[in-house]
């Protein structure tokens, strides 16, 4: 069971992750750019216990998509 702050943390760096992933999608240097990103989730980031994505889950917070990626849920 993570601490309220844990859970914050762990949500905060989804968050940064998933924005970087989706900057970097959209800058398109190889296919030109000025598109919107696709990407709708991803793996979670390293340096969380895997359980804390779940209780994420649990709390709302994110959603369990396939193949081990989440997604966050809207209004999160």
């Amino acid at each position: 069971m993570a601490t309220e702050e844990e859970l914050k943390r762990a949500l905060k760096a989804f968050k940064k992750r998933l924005k970087l992933m989706k900057l970097d999608d959209e800058s398109g240097l190889s296919r030109g750019g000025g598109k919107k990103s696709g990407i709708t989730g991803i793996t979670p980031p390293t340096g969380h216990p895997p359980g804390i994505w779940e209780e994420l889950v649990h709390a709302g917070k994110l959603r369990r998509e396939m193949a081990g990626t989440y997604s966050l849920v809207e209004g999160a």
